[in-house]
Formats: structure tokens, C-alpha cells, sequence
């Protein structure tokens, strides 16, 4: 592996809203609200950037979302077309370089070292990559361009939309010190309540802690994670995994009991896990779904199939069996996943992307 990396965070933005403007030349310049019906107590899944200056966001319950944006438009998700305009945008990726790592239906990294160690200048592979995607399939499409995965993906996300942010090497650490501790992968929220207990509140005031220090707050992951506040990662472009299992969850913003919602986020997470088996051209039989109770109990159900398969009918129709069978009065769930698992690989398919996990927490 060379010593020197040129790695791309690609991130399209707003997709699923991207798509439905595209697709309905009427939604253009227009809050558009991806997601679940209001009536319904549904959640969203996207928000358009006209949308997100009302302060809408993914997972906020869609109505909350109408109540502060009235003027917004709801549509219901269309998984099989945001399927295939991904799969677009993966072509034009893998036709820049064959290292590449999906992360999402709408992300994924780049390993465009090659392209660079042939001459290309960096800024210009990361100019040239985003004017693709557009002209080709009309999306905008934020990038990150440094020397690492975790450095490209914290640049990709700060000037969004139709972002650009090239991070030179030598400049990771510089680059990562004033921002907000949170951004850093590995770090969740409530990792920030603590660490602000500490009086840590940037990246900067992260990697200046000791050796010892770091051992102590975060045990196995301390030498990973320091190493990360610092902007040394040495993680490569994986482009491809076998996994054990695909599962999508959430954490619902509410305890949710009404059975038409949790079966609204049980198509959702659904459609993720069937998105990821295609994208991996793999087949499960085993469907397990993961529930947490209100006072945090946490149950797991699963049931195996008499045939492999991986279709969304099959893992929803599963699913909703084995999730309906919990139901009681008075009982409410903060969590939801699904799962599928007991893999049969299947031969000569070719590869294709998986939807996010994040159906209500990432909106991209």
C-alpha cells in the first residue's frame, strides 16, 4: 500500500429528496418532506435543504415537521428508484477507480491514490468526479478529499450542499483541532456529554490528552480513536466484506406503541436490509427483529425460512409476524431493528449498492 493516500468521501445530498425533485420538475425549489404521513404519526426520512432552513430534520416525526414547515411537501419513499439512481452514481464512481467502499444507498469512499501517483492533480480528480455525478445524473454530489477515510468523511459533510473540502496532507491535524469533539468517528452523544464534563469540547482538546488518559476513558479503543483526533488513519478501502449479518435499526424519537407506525418503520428498515443483500448478492434465512422496550428491557425474535431469499416482502412479511406477536396494551418500543442472517452467497451477480441503515436518522 502506498505511504501516501488520496481518499474521497462522497456524499449525495439530500437523496431521497434530490431524486423526488428531480424526477417532479414541480418540487424543485420547494420543501420537500421524504417520509411517513402525518396522520400517521410518520417520520421523516429526508428533508429538502428548502425544507431544513425550517429546522426540519430527519427523525423528526413528520408531524412536528409539517407543523413548523406548513408549506412542505410530503412524499412517501420510493426505495426501488433510489435503488437504481445509486447504482448510477456507483457506475460513475467505479469508473474513476475500482477501490471503492459503499457506506450507504447515497455515500461511500474512494481510493483514487492511483489517479493521483499518475500525474492527476487531487483537486482536480474530486472537480471532476462531482461534475459527473450532475451532468450524468443530475444529483449534487459533497465531497471530502485527505489522506484518510475518517478525514475525508468529517470534510465531506461541512459545507454541504455541493460541498468541496480538500484537506492537504501534512494539514490533518490543524484541520481537525477547532472542530466540535462530536465529529469525530467513534464519538456519539453521549461520549460528548462526558468528555465535556472534562472540559473537552474540540477534536484539538481531544488529541492533546495523554496516552494514559485516552486508555482510561475509552479501553480497547483508545489507540484508534487518539489516533483519529490526531488525523492518522490508516484504514483502507474495503471492497468487500462477508458479513455474518445485515441489520438496520433505529431509535424512534418517542416510544412508539400504535401498530400502523411501528409497521411503517418495519417496511422502512425492510427495504434497508433487502437494499443491503442485493448491494452485497447475498440471500439470508434467518429474520430477526430487535426491540427495546421503554424501560430499556431489550427483546430479540427471529424465526428461519424454509428458502433463501432476500426480497423486502419476505423480510417485512417475516418481520411483522414476529413483531406483532409483542404487541400488548400499554407496551411501547424506543427501538426497532431488523436483521437477516444464514447467508448463501450467490455466484456471478453483480454488485450493487445497499440502502442506508440511517432511514430516520440520516438524510445525507
Amino acid at each position: 500500500m502506498p505511504e501516501m493516500r488520496h481518499i474521497i468521501h462522497a456524499d449525495l445530498d439530500a437523496f431521497y429528496a434530490a431524486v423526488e425533485q428531480l424526477d417532479n420538475p414541480g418540487l424543485r425549489g420547494k420543501p420537500v418532506l421524504v417520509g411517513g404521513s402525518p396522520q400517521s404519526r410518520g417520520v421523516v426520512a429526508t428533508a429538502s435543504y428548502e425544507a431544513r432552513v425550517y429546522g426540519v430534520h430527519s427523525a423528526m416525526p413528520m408531524a412536528t415537521a409539517v407543523r413548523q414547515c406548513p408549506h412542505g411537501i410530503v412524499v412517501r419513499p420510493r426505495f426501488d428508484r433510489y435503488r437504481e439512481m445509486s447504482r448510477r452514481v456507483m457506475e460513475i464512481f467505479r469508473d474513476v477507480t475500482d477501490l471503492v467502499e459503499p457506506l450507504s444507498l447515497d455515500e461511500a469512499y474512494l481510493d483514487v491514490t492511483e489517479s493521483v501517483e499518475a500525474g492527476k492533480l487531487r483537486l482536480g480528480v474530486a472537480i471532476d468526479l462531482k461534475r459527473r455525478v450532475k451532468t450524468e445524473t443530475g444529483l449534487n454530489v459533497s465531497i471530502g478529499l485527505g489522506t484518510s477515510k475518517s478525514v475525508a468523511k468529517i470534510a465531506s459533510d461541512l459545507e454541504k450542499p455541493d460541498g468541496l473540502v480538500v484537506i492537504q496532507p501534512g494539514d490533518e491535524r490543524d484541520f481537525l483541532a477547532p472542530l466540535a469533539v462530536g465529529k469525530l468517528w467513534g464519538i456519539g452523544p453521549k461520549t460528548v456529554e462526558r468528555l465535556h464534563q472534562d472540559g473537552i469540547a474540540t477534536i484539538g482538546d481531544l488529541a492533546a490528552q495523554s496516552d494514559d488518559w485516552f486508555a482510561r476513558r475509552f479501553g480497547k479503543r483508545s489507540s484508534s480513536i487518539h489516533a483519529k483526533a490526531l488525523g492518522q488513519d490508516d484504514e483502507p478501502v474495503k471492497t468487500e466484506r462477508s458479513p455474518k449479518s445485515i441489520s438496520a435499526e433505529t431509535t424512534f424519537p418517542s416510544d412508539l406503541s400504535d401498530p400502523e407506525e411501528l409497521r411503517e418503520a418495519l417496511e422502512k428498515l425492510s427495504g434497508s436490509v433487502a437494499g443491503s443483500l442485493e448491494g452485497k448478492g447475498i440471500r439470508g434465512r434467518t429474520v430477526t427483529v430487535k426491540l427495546r422496550l421503554a424501560d430499556f428491557t431489550t427483546l430479540t425474535r427471529q424465526t428461519t425460512l424454509p428458502r433463501y431469499t432476500g426480497t423486502v416482502e419476505d423480510i417485512q412479511q417475516t418481520g411483522w409476524t414476529l413483531l406483532s406477536a409483542e404487541l400488548a396494551p400499554g407496551r411501547a418500543f424506543r427501538l426497532l431493528g431488523v436483521g437477516m442472517s444464514g447467508f448463501e452467497v450467490e455466484v456471478e451477480r453483480p454488485w450493487q449498492l445497499p440502502l442506508p441503515w440511517e432511514v430516520y436518522e440520516q438524510g445525507g
